[in-house]
């Protein structure tokens, strides 16, 4: 192999890598995230705002990280894209992407607003409370997170694991595993908000096992060469 062609397989190989371990921090932030605001905001959106003299810190907190997971989640993209290669096919991708950036964009909407609400009721308390605009507020934010957010994430499992299983790619078991999870992220986020953490847990998995992957195809690499 040519000096230029091994140092464009090693650009290449890295990556992946990095990706891979973008996906591990999105799936450690957005956990820690969607913890902290379960236990920090009442699931009820009928609370009255109690917790945001109690517990403002926390959610503060817990949003802040939301950015930082968002861009972790692009990374964790494109290194799936990097692995279907020629293979990827124009109908379920689109589908997979576009699920992706709606789960991303709603997760971005949802947590501005709950950011939204903290500022305000820092401003004008018994105003925000009273004018009815923090039980609106609240309304939208589960409506976009919990009832189409989360439905597009299983959008986003369903369609890859269609696409690993037409391809190939990945392990069948993993996408059979896939299949459930998104199905779990569909039916049953209305039952037990909860669930909302199967999603971040998945991408923790499938980043691990990309990681090990690469990490396994570099000495093969080497060795051919």
């Amino acid at each position: 192999m040519s000096e230029t062609g091994a140092h464009l397989s090693g650009k290449r190989l890295r990556t992946p890598r990095a990706a891979a371990l973008a996906g591990i921090i999105f799936a450690l932030l957005l956990s820690t995230s969607y913890i902290l605001i379960r236990f920090a905001i009442p699931s009820n959106p009928a609370d009255g705002g109690i917790w945001l003299q109690e517990r403002a810190g926390s959610a503060s907190f817990a949003l802040s990280l939301v950015p930082f997971a968002g861009i972790a989640f692009l990374w964790f993209m494109g290194v799936i894209r990097d692995r279907l290669g020629y293979l990827e096919d124009q109908f379920f991708s689109t589908v997979f992407y576009g699920s992706g950036i709606l789960f991303l964009a709603m997760t971005f909407i949802s947590a501005a607003l709950a950011g939204a609400i903290l500022s305000s009721y820092a401003i004008e308390p018994s105003i925000m409370i009273e004018s009815g605009l923090y039980t609106y507020a609240r309304q939208v934010m589960h409506q976009v997170l919990n009832i189409f957010g989360i439905r597009m994430a299983g959008v986003f499992m369903f369609s890859l694991a269609t696409i690993w299983i037409r391809t190939g790619i990945v392990n069948r078991y993993l996408a059979y595993l896939t299949f459930i999870s998104a199905t779990i992220l569909l039916l049953v986020i209305s039952l037990n908000l909860w669930i909302i953490l199967v999603f971040p847990v998945w991408v923790f998995v499938i980043s691990v096992y990309i990681l090990v992957l690469n990490l396994r195809m570099r000495p093969e690499l080497q060795e051919s060469d």
